[in-house]
């Protein structure tokens, strides 16, 4: 209890004076004010206990909103105390029960009657002095009330002190009682207010230390502005959390926090919870008038009701001090109440020209459809909320404003720019919207510049027919007249989109070119009105993509895909001509540009909450990666793309991100997640895509890498027949010939590796790149004498080109040229090379196959003693990495030049070695190291 004094031990005092002055017949009135919560009952309660050690007649009372019309009802509580002596109780009670308050014409009989009641009090004064408090008086019936002011007018002679509370905010008819009780000589006032900071520091050093209640008074003081029952439960939640004493954690409100808020709101005025619920749902009180007529109320009572909200320090200002009060007050208010208010407040303001985003989470809240007049406001707010990142919020608004439009063109926009906001947050929760998607595009309502970007989203989630049958529908439909669907632009605006649309879903599914009719352009240098920018960026990205798939026009592929790049920034209708137009550099070997772009691009929407754009353009990052050998960036970005959009959502599109991955596991010797990945369900549309190769591909080199050979071709050959019946057969896309090739020098046919690899040089005569990685496979079954040339050259193109791990493949094989012409020391630096390449490229399995034996910890030997056995000899200990490699194959029968062909040094390397060890060992003879190394762990080094 003590605590909850603090700053309001004067008012003690004075109450403890005026009790001695009682006690000597000088009778006392206190009257007591303070906001709601204040601490007006914590310090009548102090009081009463002190008064109780002094031997007085204690009667103490509190007034009830639900009581204040009974009739008598609190002087009744008065005397219904066990302290009063029976027969003086009954003697009070009767009296009250004996009068009619309802006759006017009988007032001077209750007046006679509060004349004897209070005798029957001052009697009991005569005894011991009388003490009486009345907590919560303004909630008194106006006949207890009448009694108090006659019984404060009898007292200035006896041995009785009066001691009331009250509101600060007092009813109409309660400002005469209030009036003439001040009048009163022996009455004194004594106003409450909210703990101060130092006031709010002392409270708290009751719960943690004196250093730890200091620094955090100022922030308990501006959640709670010193209201002691708010202070309370902000300490109870600390409390609750478990870890509080010394912590240094700050108090965070919570339940008991909310739980305070509205019993302060429950004990204040009728409206002050309405009036609460009003500034809730505004979020200020800086308007009265606006929260009048929200509410329904005078704007007189609603300043009034603001005015004792600060005063009970809820509010700060207009607003809640905490979130977390406004949050309690929106959770109590009924559904429906709170979702009347919401529409109120929409219409409200914006009839005062409020901000549309203001508007517009109005009538989100209201959790309802929207009417007609809200469908602009909704449709700009969302827009605004894009900017600011809120993509619920945008798609909530779209909804709202799809649901409250009539049909037709303005609807299908809507619907198209609420497909595009879903599919930011992720592909999946566009799914849904997609049925109507198709079925205004099927009524020809959509907007030419929606065209494109309506059809790429059908073609992403592998609706692949539905995406043709529209195309085909609209090209053989009339065309719309200006101000229809095709916008203000009209007939020339309709035919460039619809032959955009074609050329990309053509681009990206070639096998759809029998299904969709070839649809001319129309020349927009004759046009009028705005460009279709987003028809453009399609009709680009689609031309950049098929350039980059013809013969001999890399050239013109990347002027377009850059083209692309430079002109669209990243948003809904330009994030996949984007991503294209980077796969259109990278098949057109250039995979710098296209890893520049793409950086660029991944900055860009780094700090966007995005997850779509992040995972596509981390698709394209990731397969850039992978073709420049680089395994760990291509499994990283891979990756990352996969968690940011689930499988489900990736549609046809999983192949680029999926199949990246597979194959960097596969390099990297991780067979069994490379297995876990090809075990997940692709589309069935995915194989009549170009990225459907990519993953045949991935499948292909899983299956080369694993020993299952056959499998491995059939994927290649599928792959072939593919891009030669779409027409795309060039290597960038997929080198499947290389691939078949590989697949048949691992099962021994060198004639037939060695036609697919002649095959696609004639048909690839200026790929410098592809020749490299070509010569590998050509030099594989040569004799020495042709292989080394070969050898040579191709590490001469590969080190100046991207990929990083086919220079690996070179080196080593390199190096075993010269190691096969006893060329050890150049060979050994030509393997060490080939390995640091493999292994910044994180291929383990090509590092343990270009150096078998070669560890990954220290560069000195530490043998350990086997289990159960002696410790390990101490002359062991002291052996070199290098020789004990020599050591263990030498006692394992290998000859010098054996043992120097094996690691790649020279046979007088060998000889050095040995004799430092037999030195080292303690022997003589070669035949003498088994014994000396049985003992020893030195496996795990060779």
């Amino acid at each position: 209890m003590a605590a909850k004094l603090f700053e309001r031990d004067s008012h003690l005092a004075t109450l403890t004076d005026m009790l001695s002055s009682a006690k000597q017949g000088r009778g006392q009135l206190a009257l007591v004010s303070g906001a709601v919560a204040s601490g007006k009952t914590d310090l009548l309660g102090r009081f009463a206990e002190r008064a109780l050690t002094g031997d007085v007649l204690l009667l103490e009372t509190a007034g009830s909103r639900s009581e204040r019309e009974l009739p008598f009802g609190l002087l009744k509580k008065v005397f219904d105390n066990a302290a009063m002596s029976p027969r003086a109780r009954a003697e009070a009670i009767a009296l009250l029960d004996a009068v009619d308050t309802e006759e006017e014409s009988d007032a001077p009989t209750r007046l006679r009657m509060m004349s004897r009641v209070s005798s029957v009090l001052l009697q009991l004064a005569e005894g011991r002095p009388l003490v009486i408090t009345v907590d919560d008086v303004h909630w008194g019936d106006k006949h207890s009330l009448q009694f108090l002011l006659h019984l404060a007018r009898r007292v200035r002679q006896a041995k009785v002190l009066v001691v009331l509370t009250e509101s600060t905010r007092l009813r109409q008819e309660q400002l005469m009682f209030h009036a003439e009780l001040l009048r009163q000589p022996n009455c004194g006032r004594l106003r409450l207010h909210m703990l101060t900071e130092p006031g709010v520091a002392r409270v708290l050093a009751a719960w943690v230390s004196g250093p730890v209640a200091t620094r955090l008074a100022p922030e308990c003081h501006r959640l709670t502005g010193g209201n002691p029952l708010l202070l309370r439960a902000l300490m109870e939640d600390w409390r609750a959390d478990g870890e509080y004493g010394e912590s240094l954690q700050r108090p965070v409100p919570g339940e008991a926090y909310a739980q305070a808020v509205l019993g302060c709101l429950h004990r204040g005025i009728p409206d002050a919870l309405t009036i609460a619920q009003g500034i809730a749902v505004l979020g200020d009180a800086h308007s009265p008038a606006l929260l009048g007529e929200l509410l329904g109320l005078n704007a007189g009572v609603v300043e009034q009701g603001v005015q004792d909200l600060r005063q009970s320090a809820l509010l700060e200002g207009g607003t809640f001090r905490s979130p977390a009060a406004r949050a309690a007050v929106l959770a109590a208010a009924p559904p429906v109440t709170l979702a009347a208010l919401h529409r109120r407040a929409a219409q409200l303001l914006h009839s005062d020209g409020a901000a549309v985003l203001e508007v517009a989470r109005h009538l989100v809240a209201a959790r309802r459809d929207a009417e007609r007049w809200a469908v602009p406001v909704l449709r700009e707010a969302a827009e605004y909320a894009l900017v600011e990142e809120e993509l619920q919020f945008a798609l909530r608004c779209l909804e709202l404003a799809h649901s409250a439009s009539q049909d037709g063109p303005a609807r299908a926009a809507l619907k198209t720019r609420l497909v595009s906001v879903a599919w930011r947050l992720g592909p999946v929760s566009a799914e849904t919207h997609l049925p109507q998607l198709v079925a205004e595009l099927e009524a020809g309502r959509v907007a030419s510049r929606d065209l494109a970007l309506s059809v790429s989203y059908l073609l992403w989630s592998g609706r692949l027919e539905q995406a043709a049958d529209a195309v085909t529908r609209l090209s053989a439909a009339e065309r719309p007249a200006p101000g229809g669907p095709g916008g203000a632009v009209g007939d020339d605006a309709w035919g460039a989109a619809l032959a955009a649309t074609a050329q990309w879903l053509t681009a990206v599914s070639p096998p759809l070119r029998s299904r969709v009719p070839t649809v001319g352009a129309t020349d927009r240098s004759a046009a009028t009105g705005p460009r279709d920018l987003a028809g453009e960026a399609y009709a680009q990205s689609a031309a950049a993509l098929t350039a980059a798939l013809g013969e001999g026009q890399a050239h013109r592929a990347v002027i377009e895909a850059e083209r692309v790049l430079q002109r669209y920034h990243l948003s809904d209708n330009a994030l996949q001509p984007l991503a294209f137009a980077l796969m259109a550099l990278v098949y057109a070997d250039r995979i710098d540009l296209a890893q520049t772009w793409c950086e660029r691009l991944l900055g860009e929407c780094a700090s966007r909450q995005v997850p779509t754009w992040q995972a596509v353009l981390s698709a394209v990052r990731a397969e850039i990666a992978l073709r420049q050998g680089d395994l760990t960036v291509a499994a990283h970005q891979a990756r990352n793309a996969l968690s940011r959009i689930s499988p489900a959502g990736w549609g046809v599109a999983i192949s680029l991100p999926l199949a990246t991955l597979i194959e960097a596991e596969t390099g990297m010797g991780r067979y069994d997640e490379a297995m876990l990945l090809l075990e997940h369900p692709v589309p069935e549309g995915l194989f009549q895509t170009l990225l459907g190769l990519h993953y045949l591909r991935a499948r292909g080199r899983y299956h080369l890498a694993t020993g299952r050979f056959h499998a491995a071709l059939g994927d290649f050959d599928a792959c072939g027949d593919l891009m030669t019946a779409w027409r795309v057969d060039i290597p960038q896309l997929v080198p499947w010939r290389m691939d078949a090739a590989e697949t048949w020098l691992a099962l021994d046919e060198p004639e037939r590796a060695h036609a697919l690899a002649e095959e696609q040089l004639r048909r690839s005569p200026g790929n410098r790149e592809l020749r490299g990685a070509l010569l590998l496979i050509q030099a594989r079954g040569d004799d020495l004498r042709r292989r080394l040339p070969r050898l040579k050259e191709a590490v001469e193109i590969l080190e100046n080109g991207d990929d990083r791990l086919r220079l690996a493949h070179a080196l080593g094989e390199l190096g075993r040229g010269y190691r096969s012409l006893g060329d050890f020391n150049r060979a050994r630096v030509l393997v060490r090379k080939a390995w640091h390449v493999a292994k910044a490229c994180g291929a383990e399995p090509l590092c343990r196959q270009l150096i078998p034996s070669h560890g990954e910890g220290t560069e000195t030997a530490a043998p350990a003693a086997q289990a159960g056995g002696d410790a390990a000899q101490p002359e062991v200990d002291a052996l070199t990495e290098a020789e004990a490699r020599v050591a263990l194959l030498a006692a394992h029968g290998n000859t010098n030049r054996e043992i120097a062909s094996k690691l790649y040094v020279t046979v007088s390397t060998v000889e050095q070695h040995l004799t430092r060890i037999y030195r080292k060992l303690k022997v003589k003879r070669r035949r003498d190291l088994p014994a000396k190394l049985a003992d020893s762990s030195l496996t795990g080094i060779a």
